[in-house]
């Protein structure tokens, strides 16, 4: 991490970005709106996910942060087969993957959103710490609060499902800002947002490890003092 962060740093990328839950708050905005204009139910978990997965490439050696993987022609080619199979069940997490570079890292920094066909940034550059930032992030914080608890999404995550072990995804890029302010930092304005999604994916994440123990336990029967014959 300590070479990519200098030369991003050079670069003026790192920390220039709106912070992880905001991407996830417009994520499932913008999914759950087209799943409901197209009829589809999308998985929450995996809405989670694909708001956050273009920031890959900070674990990616050699790829420049906010470079080839928010790139909305490659995005739209790895999607494309994706498209054939399932049709318009892709189109919530395909609209929540764009988002990211098309939304939050556009307002707040520069992505690289024509690659391969041009190298250029194209972005905003508003400051992450400025008064009308942390205003529009505090408004998809609070939206997305309002439409999970309204369309009982929020209640969902805190009952087991199997694909709620995915939030460990989202719950990584949410940790990064926190512990090691990578990518970006979290603005003390930030901070009960930033919380609020941290607490929401780990809960989640425990409910479901709780349920599956427990699962396991009443079909795999205590053998430790031996069994009867």
């Amino acid at each position: 991490f300590k070479q990519k962060t200098a030369y991003e740093i050079s670069l003026g990328l790192v920390g220039s970005e709106m912070c992880i839950e905001t991407d996830i708050a417009i994520g499932y905005l913008t999914g759950k709106a087209t799943g409901k204009l197209f009829r589809v139910n999308p998985n929450i978990p995996l809405i989670f996910v694909a708001s956050v997965i273009p920031d890959a490439d900070i674990l990616i050696p050699g790829l420049v942060h906010r470079g080839p993987t928010h790139s909305i022609i490659l995005i739209t080619l790895i999607f494309l087969p994706l498209f054939i199979l399932y049709r318009g069940k892709v189109l919530p997490y395909f609209i929540a993957v764009t988002q990211h570079p098309l939304i939050g890292d556009y307002i707040t920094g520069g992505t690289k959103l024509l690659y391969p066909l041009t190298e250029n940034y194209y972005g905003l550059h508003v400051n992450v710490e400025s008064r009308i930032n942390i205003a529009t992030e505090w408004t998809f914080f609070l939206l997305s609060t309002l439409v999970l608890i309204e369309t009982k999404d929020l209640e969902s995550l805190f009952r087991p499902h199997r694909t709620h072990m995915l939030l460990a995804i989202p719950l990584l890029s949410l940790l990064l800002p926190t512990l090691a302010k990578f990518p970006t930092y979290v603005p003390k304005e930030l901070f009960i947002p930033h919380i609020a999604y941290i607490l929401v994916c780990v809960a989640s994440i425990l409910i479901d490890v709780k349920a599956s123990v427990k699962n396991l336990r009443k079909h795999r029967p205590n053998t430790f003092f031996g069994t009867h014959r």
